[in-house]
Order: structure tokens, then sequence, then C-alpha cells
């Protein structure tokens, strides 16, 4: 029986709650990085081509923990694979704050990668487990969404927490860190380790016969996730990691306003990801299949992303910072809705399958990080890389309504 907790509401969704704040806690851990990135590129006299390596290397590094964790969330016990992942990104943020060079920076930002991309397979095998394919939009959009919460908090925080002297940019690092520790102790609290076991708990009722793993990943449905998540999260990581610099260097805004309103963006993001769920969730229960509302909702996402095309004409102004949260809102929205065709692929294999997708997800990401930071420091203006950025999701549809067809005749 369902447990509830004592104001009523359902387990699954206080621990839906619980997997918001993991992702929100993942992106603070790494956005703190963009959000100091000029301070840092000027004490440590970084060109944009070094930076955007560090950023490059950040990926690389997740490519390869997605799957080692992958595997481990699929073959280990969940409640402890999660914690231990959680600890250790933990740790290597914190960690960051006492890097002297380019080189140290380098390296705790490849730790923070390889442990920050256990959290995907993990939480995604545990909504997977949770809830009903009519609730995976909504689950996933909620986890999905943490990520921005988390974004959105980490602007708001940093000018608290930093110092105006030479390396004041590293307390954030500390205290978000030591924030990741403490969410350990809900965790083991509500969490127990049968209550995430394939039988008892997840409401799989399976309507897809077994496959095995080897001729899930090697299916045409599986090659279509690659590449939708290969062009969805390129866009996003892009736009995540170069619009404080964007702002500050292309704009003139100052730290201050450039913080504030990145902050803004992200509250954006947060809402047309969680909008995109809510969106396909209510269509499906009307009576369209699951897999053509999610593309619906994912086609509207891939043009507000597209609104990237208008950056190089468009001068510092409002018009420019409404155009940009267009941007968030379709970017994001995306994800929630590939994270549901993920999920429908196997139910056995969703953690190898989540794994194998983030290096697709991210070794792609990782190289066009390194060449937009080129293209910025040849053109000397990062408009271009934008605009191309944007329009990867629109790409995305293609392999989208493959899985879709694919999903529906199945």
């Amino acid at each position: 029986m369902e447990r509830l907790n004592v104001a009523g509401i359902g387990w699954k969704w206080r621990v839906c709650g619980l997997l918001l704040l993991a992702s929100a806690i993942n992106y603070m851990d790494r956005q703190t990085l963009a959000g100091a990135s000029v301070r840092i590129s000027r004490e440590f006299h970084l060109t944009q081509t070094q930076y955007g390596q560090i950023e490059a290397t950040f990926g690389y590094a997740f490519a390869v923990g997605s799957i080692v964790f992958g595997w481990a969330a699929d073959r280990f016990q969940l409640r402890w694979v999660y914690a231990g992942v959680l600890t250790l990104w933990s740790l290597a943020g914190i960690a960051t704050s006492w890097a002297g060079d380019y080189g140290h920076l380098l390296i705790c930002r490849a730790a923070l990668g390889f442990f920050e991309a256990g959290h995907w397979p993990c939480a995604l095998r545990t909504t997977r487990l949770l809830l009903d394919e009519r609730q995976r939009s909504l689950g996933n959009g909620l986890l999905q969404g943490g990520a921005t919460l988390g974004a959105v908090i980490t602007p708001l925080m940093l000018p608290l927490l930093m110092s105006g002297s030479v390396g004041g940019w590293r307390p954030p690092f500390q205290w978000i860190g030591c924030l990741g520790l403490l969410w350990l102790i809900p965790w083991f609290a509500w969490v127990r380790s049968d209550d995430l076991s394939p039988e008892p708990r997840a409401q799989l009722s399976e309507q897809l016969p077994s496959v095995s793993f080897w001729k899930t990943i090697l299916s045409g449905r599986m090659l279509a996730i690659l590449g939708v998540i290969a062009c969805i999260n390129t866009t996003w990581q892009v736009l995540r990691a170069w619009l404080p610099k964007f702002l500050q260097e292309g704009r003139s805004y100052s730290e201050g306003h450039a913080l504030t309103y990145n902050s803004v963006w992200f509250l954006a993001a947060d809402l047309g990801c969680i909008g995109a769920g809510i969106l396909a969730t209510r269509m499906a229960s009307t009576g369209r299949s699951p897999g053509f509302a999610r593309f619906q909702v994912f086609v509207v996402c891939a043009l507000l992303s597209s609104a990237t095309l208008l950056i190089p004409v468009v001068e510092k102004g409002p018009v420019l910072l409404g155009i940009l949260l267009l941007v968030a809102i379709g970017s994001l929205g995306v994800f929630p809705l590939y994270h549901t065709f993920t999920q429908d692929l196997s139910g056995a294999h969703q953690g190898r399958i989540t794994g194998l997708a983030g290096v697709a997800g991210w070794i792609i990401p990782a190289q066009a990080q390194r060449l937009f930071g080129m293209l910025a420091d040849r053109t000397h203006s990062m408009d271009l890389g934008l605009a191309i950025a944007g329009l990867l999701p629109g790409v995305a549809l293609v392999p989208l309504w493959y899985l879709k067809n694919r999903g529906e005749r199945r």
C-alpha cells in the first residue's frame, strides 16, 4: 500500500519532490562556475577558448560517468548509489573553491561532471519505478524543473556569498557543496532499500515484452534517442554556460544585472519545463496517444528555441531580454518529453539506457563548448554561436518523429 505522509500527500510524490531538490542542488553546483565565470577568467587570465575547454572537460567526464552510473543504477541498490554520487559531486564542488590555476579547475570540473552524471540514471529510474505512463511527463517535468530551480537560486545567492576581494568567488562553491550533503538526511529518512525495487513498488505493469539489453541499445529507437539528446542537450548546455558571459561581455550588462536576469531566465526555463510536462499529460488524458501529445508539445518548444536567430540583429535592451526568455522556455521544455520517450524503451534497463544516452548527450555538447569558445575568440562575438545553438531542437524533430511512430506501433 502506498505510504502517505502526515499532510496526506502521496509518498511517491514526496519522493519526486526530493528528486526535484536533488536536481536543484546538481545545477547549483554546476552553475556556480558560470555565474562566477567573468571573475575566474580575469583571475586566471583565461581566453574564451580556455573557458570553453573547462566546460568541455565537464562534459567529457559527464559522458564517462553516465556509462558507469547508468550501469550501477540498474545493478546495485538505488538508494545507496544515489546517495553515493550526490555525496561525491558535493565534495568535488567544495574542492573547486581551492583551485589555484587553470589546471586545477580542469581537474575539479572533471570530477564534478563524472559524479553529477549519476543523478539522471538514478532519478529517472526512480520516477520510472514510482509513476505510471500517464504520470511520467509530469514527474519528469518536476525532476527537470528542479534543475532550473537551482539555476534560478544560484545567481541570487552569488552576490551574497561572493566578496569583492581577489578570490571572492570561492565561498559559494563551499556553501553549495555542503547543502548537497544535507540532502542525504531526508533521503535516508524517507526511502528504504526495498522501496525502489522493481517488484513490490514499481507500477510497471509492463505493456511491452521483455527485450534483451543488447537488442534494445542496437535498435533504431535507441539510435533516435541518441540523436534527440545530442541536439537538445547541446542547445541547453551552450546557453547555460555562456549566457552570463554573453550578457556581460557581449552586451555590456553589469555583473549584478547579468546575474539577476540569469535567475529570471532560468525561472522562465523552469516554467517551460513543468508547463510542457503538464500540457503533454493533459493532452494524453483527453484520449490522444501519449507519444503524439509529447511530439506536439516538442514542436512548440523547438519553435521557441529557434528565436536565437534574432540575437545577432538585436542590441542590448528589453527586446533582447524578452527573446532570451522565449528561448529559455523552449530549450528546457523539450526535456521532460525526451525523458518520457526513453522510459518507454525499457523498464528493465532504464539506468543503462539513460547512461548510454548521456554519452551522446555530453560528448557532442562538450565538443560544442570548445568550438563555441574558439568561434567567440575568432569573431569577437558570441552572437553567431548562440544563433546556431537554438536551432538544434528543430533538428531533433526528425528522430523524435521516428520514436513516436515506432512507439505507437509497439
